[in-house]
């Protein structure tokens, strides 16, 4: 389905996932960095960690 037949529900749900899924595929290595952006301190998880709270999800 496109973004224009969604409901509100359905938009939180993949905003959710997507979040949730950044989060898994971000996890700090054993050196302490990302493993996809290699930086110590990642946007992306950090995005996803601002994204969950603003939905009111408990996040990782």
């Amino acid at each position: 389905m496109t973004a224009p037949f969604l409901s509100l529900a359905q938009i939180r749900n993949r905003l959710t996932l997507t979040a949730r899924t950044i989060l898994r595929e971000h996890r700090p290595g054993r050196d302490g960095r990302c493993p996809v952006c290699r930086a110590a301190y990642c946007p992306a998880v950090i995005l996803a960690r601002e994204v969950l709270a603003a939905l009111g999800q408990p996040g990782e």
